[in-house]
């Protein structure tokens, strides 16, 4: 059938595949460089006007003064922040991979929070402590997503 006899519908129905996946290379890109900027925001944030706020998320089971380890990981956010931003492409999935690890490893931290019931941030209820501890998923598949490091662990299982 050629492009005469096609209703005008059919011809404009649907952008092509290439684009569809452009938009969502762009879309995931935004994203990256989004996570990026919220860990440097964040990591600026231990290290000068919050850092009273990220003490108070240090579990008291940790066995180094949490001012010490308020330091380190706002230190580690900004390397993961500027890493999600400037790596080249073919770092990316492993600076996804390391990102939603530290993401995992400060989750005992969120938790802590909720259980001593200690407020900081604003969140100065259970419910609100409780209601963050759902978003750290989220943030480690935003990590994982961003950088393509899903894509590739899929790629590499075959799955």
């Amino acid at each position: 059938m050629d492009n005469l006899s096609r209703s005008p519908r059919t011809l404009s129905a649907r952008p092509s595949a290439g684009r569809n996946r452009r938009i969502g290379e762009v879309v995931r890109h935004v994203g990256r460089w989004a996570l990026g900027a919220a860990l440097l925001g964040a990591g600026t944030g231990h290290l000068t006007t919050m850092r009273q706020e990220f003490q108070a998320q240090v579990p008291t089971w940790v066995p180094l003064d949490p001012d010490v380890v308020v330091l380190a990981s706002g230190v580690v956010e900004l390397g993961l922040g500027a890493a999600l931003i400037a790596a080249p492409a073919r770092f990316r999935p492993a600076v996804g991979g390391v990102t939603a690890a530290f993401f995992i490893a400060i989750f005992p931290g969120n938790i802590s929070q909720y259980v001593t019931g200690t407020a900081a941030f604003g969140l100065d209820t259970d419910r609100d402590r409780l209601v963050r501890l759902f978003f750290q998923p989220v943030l480690v598949a935003w990590a994982l997503w961003s950088t393509g490091a899903w894509r590739a662990w899929r790629t590499r299982t075959g799955n």
